[in-house]
């Protein structure tokens, strides 16, 4: 299966932003190690801190697949929140940190009604547990 993995602002720092919160990985080593424990998937990557880019590569459709983080976009991208509902793929929506543990403006997801699930709160083995619910 071809699994698309997109993550949003600030995202692309991972492994130095705020590591008492997301830690000392960076997603690179993340996805290198994604892409060993799952060698029967094709996973790809994706990062942008611009919304309608996400929006774009979202919708070139060529993934059986998503996991996305949105970052600061799952509290208010209604844009990102449309795109998601017109996907008709298995799609999962990870955060790093556990959202209801942070600021009261991070406990609540737009994007989350358009997904099939959210895994919160489990680090970087979110994006691992993601691909795990797709199956084989």
């Amino acid at each position: 299966m071809k699994i698309l993995i997109v993550n949003g602002p600030n995202l692309n720092l991972l492994g130095t932003r705020e590591p008492e919160i997301y830690g000392t990985t960076s997603m690179e080593d993340e996805l290198s190690n994604l892409q060993h424990k799952f060698p029967d998937h094709q996973i790809t990557y994706y990062q942008s801190n611009v919304e309608g880019e996400i929006i774009n590569r979202i919708q070139e459709d060529d993934f059986g697949a998503l996991v996305i983080n949105p970052g600061a976009f799952t509290h208010y991208s209604y844009a990102i929140a449309d795109c998601l509902k017109n996907i008709s793929k298995p799609k999962i929506e990870v955060h790093i940190s556990n959202i209801y543990k942070r600021e009261e403006f991070r406990q609540k997801s737009v994007t989350a009604a358009n997904t099939d699930g959210v895994l919160s709160g489990f680090g970087l083995k979110g994006y691992e547990l993601a691909i795990l619910s797709f199956g084989k």
